[in-house]
Formats: structure tokens, sequence, C-alpha cells
């Protein structure tokens, strides 16, 4: 018996046995792949040589298969099923879809945009789970590049050259207190009153006790008296409904928190841009594609006004 080597097999070969299964006929199964009767019975030819089997036979109307062409439909069918979703992916259905995704993110950003995204998750794609990481947690380009992090949170002074990215939104500043703050009646404080009052200051790195408040007010030629530093945004809202601080932090870590009230700052203080960035690995997956679009509503919502 002939054996037939994979090396030398055309796939084309195998698509048009399965035509021949299916229509039992030479002219229709032409007719299907586009080619012309000659050029079937020539594939037919290179089918039985391959096979070492005449597969079909004549019949009254069409041909017939044999034994051994019956017994090669069903894997035929699921070769070439398996080929065909390689080549063409399967939709992406959130609503059934189950994996794994990984955002690495800042502190301000887990809350500012992964809650938001995270709450839109759970309603259209509930058995999805999400990993949020650190973006201090390691390089992030090798990171991204190895597959441990889908999705980096970020700014593009931080975001590694390379890397696909889309800008989420501008953030600003506010100034947030306790609601019964006596300061708190008006929509903005003076920059006499701002500058009396204790502040608590978010500091993720650098010098704990300053920040771009006091770089913008040191262009006025004043100064404001920072009490505390903390590197973590969570403890901040306890501190500030506990004491009379103020604390001047992007208006997203604030909005919607239970006994804090929103004051416009008395004095200029640059924002900051606020961007997704991701490998070109991922870039055309179907699923991040889509987990990406639902981040992207999640932030277009406009920011509640102080």
């Amino acid at each position: 018996m002939k054996k037939t080597d994979l090396r030398t097999l055309d796939l084309n070969l195998l698509k048009a046995l399965a035509a021949l299964l299916d229509e039992r006929n030479v002219t229709r199964a032409a007719a299907r792949l586009g080619v012309t009767q000659p050029a079937m019975s020539g594939i037919l030819t290179r089918l039985r040589e391959n096979f070492d089997d005449p597969l079909f036979v004549r019949a009254q109307r069409g041909i017939l298969p044999t034994p051994r062409a019956l017994e090669l439909q069903q894997p035929l069918q699921r070769i070439l099923g398996e080929i065909d979703g390689l080549l063409h992916p399967a939709v992406f259905d959130p609503a059934t879809a189950t994996l794994d995704y990984t955002i690495a993110a800042t502190d301000y950003a887990l809350r500012a945009i992964a809650v938001p995204f995270l709450t839109a998750l759970k309603q259209h794609a509930p058995h999805v789970r999400v990993a949020l990481a650190s973006v201090e947690d390691g390089p992030l380009q090798e990171r991204l590049e190895r597959g441990e992090v889908d999705l980096a949170l970020t700014t593009p002074e931080a975001t590694p050259p390379g890397l696909h990215a889309r800008t989420l939104f501008e953030e600003h500043y506010v100034c947030a207190l306790r609601a019964g703050h006596p300061a708190a009646r008006g929509r903005r404080l003076s920059l006499r009153q701002f500058c009396a009052l204790d502040h608590a200051l978010v500091s993720y790195a650098g010098d704990p006790f300053h920040g771009v408040t006091d770089d913008a007010l040191a262009q006025l030629g004043l100064q404001r008296r920072v009490s505390l530093s903390v590197k973590r945004f969570l403890v901040l809202p306890d501190i500030l409904r506990a004491t009379d601080m103020v604390a001047v932090v992007p208006q997203r870590l604030v909005n919607g928190v239970e006994g804090l009230k929103l004051l416009a700052p008395p004095l200029p203080i640059p924002g900051f841009t606020k961007i997704a960035a991701w490998h070109e690995r991922g870039h055309r997956d179907p699923a991040q594609r889509w987990l990406r679009q639902l981040l992207f509503a999640s932030c277009a919502r406009p920011a509640l006004q102080a």
C-alpha cells in the first residue's frame, strides 16, 4: 500500500474530496470549488494517488464513494472545520465568554477607572475574571510582552514606547473636605482660606509633603501647610470626614464619595492625562478588543462638576 506523506499533501485536495463526498457529482463539485470539470477530474486523479484508492466509482447518476472514501468523510469534516477555525476565530460572545484579563494600574486608576469598568463588565460579561495588578510590580513593557498584563492604565510620560495607546480622559483637581466643614459653604475657597487650612496629600513618590499644588502656589509666592502625607487614597476619605483637613485630589477619586464636599481650587493646578496602553500581541484579539471598548465606554461618562 502506498504511504502518503503529509508534507506533499495539498490541503486543497481535502477540500475537493469533501465537495465530492457532499455532491456525489464531479460537475457540481467543480462548480462549488470554482474550477472546470476537466480540472476537477485531474484533482480526483491526484486524490486517488494520494489515498491509493479509487475513492469514487461511476453510477447512473453521478458517482458513488468507496468504503475508504466513506471512512474518510467524518474525520475530513472535523479537520477542515478545525482549519477554518484557525483562519476565522469564533465570534466573541461576552455573555458566555470565560477568560482571564489582567489590568495593571495605579491606586488612582483602580478607583477612577477599574471600578466603573468592573461594574459594566459584570452586566455584560459575567464570567470574565479580572486581575488587578500594580504598575509598580515590574517593568511594564516586559510584562505586556510576556502576556502577564493585558492592559495598563497609566500616563503618557510613564508609557514605554512602541505600545498601542488611547487617551481615556483629561483629569483635573478639586478640593475635598468634609461636608460640614466651616469652609465648605461656598463653591470655592479663597487663597487665604486655602493656605490657612491643614492639608492632607496623597504622595506616591518623591517628597511626601510636596506636590503639584505646592508648585502652583510657589509661582504666586505662597505656600500651604501639609500636615499629613499618605501613599494610598483608600484611607483619605475617612481622614477628611473626621478632621478639618482639606485635600487637593483628582476629581474622579472623590466623585460620589459620601460625606465629602468638592470645591474648585482657588488657583489653577495642572491636571494630567490618563491613557490605556496595550501590546501588539493582543491588539487584534476579539476578546481583548471588546474588553478595551467596554473600558473606553466606561471612562467616557463626564465627570461630576465640583
